[in-house]
């Protein structure tokens, strides 16, 4: 009998959230990857649920509700960094409600309570999740349920299908080479960190064309202000002027951040492609299900894509 009945690459959260999944069923599950969790693009992530930069609209819908779900439920725990709360998406030209508004039960903004610049925006109730906290919640609860993390960087598919007879691709960015695919592409995102001065509710822009975000997204002690959508751009290092940008814009949105003391800055390559690919992929050595290319929504859709790659293992 094997020693490992499955096999997870990468340490983000679809792939810790997928191992939690696989691990409660019973099986013996390890997590292979080049970056510890605290390092992976996930502890970047200024994650409100909310969907983003990411498709198809009906499979996204479906994946984001199931993960709402479940992590509202957690939010009643206090150790897993996920909290609820409220604010509002703006948007500065008057376009439809977005998709993902029914999900939330989201209430148009009367016109007299936008901030000047903007025609319509929508309020709601999501959670914020402070990832630091919430991936070492998800390794614990792994670990919990007989699983472990390694370290290792995993180059190819068919060497993996000698560790264990399933695997899952849970590698982000990485797939790009490891599947490889070329329709795969990083989109950096640069946010900066602050020193919460009381700030409860988030605001943020209704993500556009643009490579430029607007978001303020308060967690308890620190605000995570975005922010960046650069297509094909890896550069891991802080620009000064985009920080300095992205305060100006968070300040114009939230006048109470000015003079907010910046703890750190940070940048992050989401996984981004035409669709999410969860998919099976079926070979002599066994099975492989791929589970990557959430672009902008890897937290809002983690639980519900890692369940259904749950049941994708199921006949394995």
């Amino acid at each position: 009998m094997a020693e490992v009945d499955v096999l997870v690459v990468g340490a983000g959260v679809s792939g810790l959230t997928t191992a939690v999944c696989l691990a409660e069923t019973g099986r013996r599950v390890t997590v292979r990857t080049a970056t510890e969790p605290a390092r992976t693009t996930s502890a970047v992530a200024g994650a409100l649920w909310m969907p983003y930069l990411v498709r198809p609209v009906d499979k996204v819908t479906a994946w984001g509700a199931a993960t709402l779900t479940e992590l509202r439920t957690l939010a009643d725990q206090p150790t897993t960094g996920v909290r609820r709360t409220n604010g509002v998406v703006l948007a500065p030209t008057a376009i439809a409600p977005p998709a993902w508004t029914e999900t939330v039960a989201a209430v148009p903004c009367p016109p007299a309570d936008l901030p000047h610049g903007y025609e319509v925006g929508w309020r709601f109730g999501s959670v914020l999740v402070e990832m630091p906290i919430y991936l070492g919640y998800l390794a614990d609860r792994l670990r919990a349920a007989g699983g472990r993390i390694e370290p290792g960087l995993v180059t190819d598919l068919a060497d993996a299908l000698t560790v264990a007879p399933l695997v899952v691709n849970c590698a982000g960015i990485g797939a790009r080479e490891l599947v490889p695919d070329p329709g795969l592409r990083p989109v950096r995102g640069q946010v900066v960190v602050v020193e919460n001065p009381g700030i409860d509710e988030f605001v943020s822009e209704h993500p556009g064309a643009s490579p430029w975000l607007k978001y303020v997204l308060p967690h308890r002690d620190t605000v995570v202000l975005g922010g960046t959508a650069e297509p094909d751009r890896s550069d891991p290092t802080p620009d000064p002027s985009i920080t300095a940008r992205i305060l100006a814009d968070s300040v114009e949105l939230v006048p109470a951040l000015a003079g907010a003391p910046v703890l750190a800055e940070r940048v992050g390559l989401r996984p981004a492609r035409p669709e999410v690919r969860l998919a099976v992929e079926d070979r002599p050595a066994g099975r492989i299900i791929h589970n990557y290319g959430h672009g902008g929504g890897g937290v809002t859709l983690s639980w519900g894509c890692a369940r259904e790659a749950a049941e994708l293992a199921s006949g394995t």
